[in-house]
């Protein structure tokens, strides 16, 4: 299983609320309304930053620079590159990213999970 980790950072004229509305609401379900991009998706998980939610968020250290992680998980590298090129992922998807990402300071780690405890 690969693994494609975006730590998301908003643009700057988004609060933390509307980046997190944003994404939630007309992001996610744009993404999962693209049967030819989601048919290479395993698994489509949001964490959205808490630590930048106001007065009354939890802080545990320093607040981090990103906004949010987004999880995208594949059955292998050619399902992600298959994604990532997919014609409709290109039309509909990218171009909303832009309406709330800050593409250039994004960023993004490829892996494969190492599970040391638990599920």
């Amino acid at each position: 299983m690969i693994t494609v980790l975006v730590a998301a950072k908003k643009l700057p004229h988004l609060s933390q609320a509307e980046f997190t509305r944003y994404w939630l609401d007309e992001h996610a379900p744009l993404v999962k309304s693209v049967p030819e991009f989601m048919q290479y998706v395993k698994r489509y998980v949001i964490y959205p930053n808490l630590q930048d939610s106001g007065p009354d968020a939890p802080v545990l250290g320093q607040v981090p620079e990103h906004h949010g992680i987004g999880e995208l998980r594949f059955k292998n590298v050619a399902a992600m590159e298959a994604a990532f090129l997919e014609p409709r992922y290109l039309e509909l998807i990218r171009p909303d990213e832009d309406k709330f990402l800050d593409r250039a300071n994004c960023v993004t780690f490829i892996t494969e999970e190492h599970v040391q405890f638990g599920d």
